[in-house]
């Protein structure tokens, strides 16, 4: 599952986008081309800042008044990965992260993303371990004696 997921991502997309702009650029010509990537890529890298400021400032608010800002954390790397996506050349990554940088796209994508996180901690699915494996490594028991000096 992982492995085609990764096939797409680094296969698939790159060939599509290099399809898209050799399309564009039969189209348009060379130099609108180029200057469409230079300013996807300025657009984007301001956008991000701009909107990276604005979660932070979120993130401070729900952190004053004693709130746990976990859909805006989730939002802040969903800025992250779009200014990222936006500064690389293509059609269909400047469409992924132009997205990523629309406020209410974005915060109905996080808050699925954190109910989604939420509830595998209640299922619980979280993270745990069988003390059994630690058994036969070199953790210490806390019936282990210890002596503070």
């Amino acid at each position: 599952m992982i492995f085609s997921r990764l096939l797409f991502l680094f296969i698939f997309i790159p060939i599509a986008e290099l399809f898209l702009l050799l399309q564009i650029g039969a189209r348009v010509g060379l130099m609108p081309t180029l200057g469409l990537i230079v300013f996807t890529g300025i657009l984007g890298a301001s956008l991000a800042r701009q909107q990276g400021l604005a979660i932070l400032q979120k993130i401070k608010s729900e952190m004053q008044q004693g709130r746990p800002p976990a859909v805006e954390m989730v939002e802040g790397a969903m800025v992250v990965i779009g200014g990222v996506v936006l500064l690389t050349p293509g059609v269909l990554t400047d469409c992924f992260g132009f997205a990523l940088m629309v406020p209410k796209f974005r915060r109905s994508i996080a808050s699925k993303i954190q109910k989604g996180f939420s509830k595998n901690f209640q299922g619980g699915q979280s993270f745990h371990t069988n003390s059994n494996n630690f058994k036969s490594s070199n953790f210490k028991n806390k019936d282990d004696d210890v002596i503070d000096i």
